[in-house]
């Protein structure tokens, strides 16, 4: 991953973490153990989802640039879609409170959306490749002679 793509997803994971780990003491002091559980389970199912998302993303813009926000509005449609499946899969579980579960994945999930979006508007992408002009190099590379005064 390019150095850009390695911040955002930083800047993303960073604050979803940090979410993570108050849901984890407030799941904890609400309902024990398997609370404790149940948040941290949520927040590396967000961090998988979402930081592979990031990553398909990417690998989109780099490769079919022109399929660039078609592919982001389906990403982020999948994801919702498939963090509600995993909702539903795991509503009567014994392993983890399944509360503290739904309630951490659904912050969880809001706080990367919102990290992430703050780390894109923040940085400096550019979206056009600025190609040199003709006035700054000549066809062979080499620095055109200079024109004009010289004092």
């Amino acid at each position: 991953m390019p150095s850009n793509d390695v911040r955002i997803l930083a800047q993303a994971a960073v604050p979803t973490v940090a979410v993570g780990a108050v849901a984890a003491v407030v799941s904890g002091v609400v309902a024990g153990g398997k609370g404790i559980v149940g948040a941290v389970v949520a927040t590396v199912v967000v961090l998988a989802f979402m930081g592979l998302g990031l990553y398909v993303l990417q690998r989109t813009a780099k490769s079919l640039p022109h399929l660039f926000q078609g592919m982001g509005l389906m990403l982020y449609t999948t994801q919702i879609l498939l963090l509600f499946v995993f909702m539903a899969a795991f509503k009567n579980t014994t392993l983890f409170n399944p509360r503290a579960f739904a309630i951490t994945l659904l912050v969880g999930t809001l706080a990367w959306i919102g990290a992430q979006t703050r780390a894109h508007m923040k940085s400096k992408i550019l979206y056009v490749e600025p190609e040199p002009s003709s006035s700054t190099t000549s066809s062979k590379g080499e620095k055109p002679a200079k024109s004009g005064h010289s004092s």
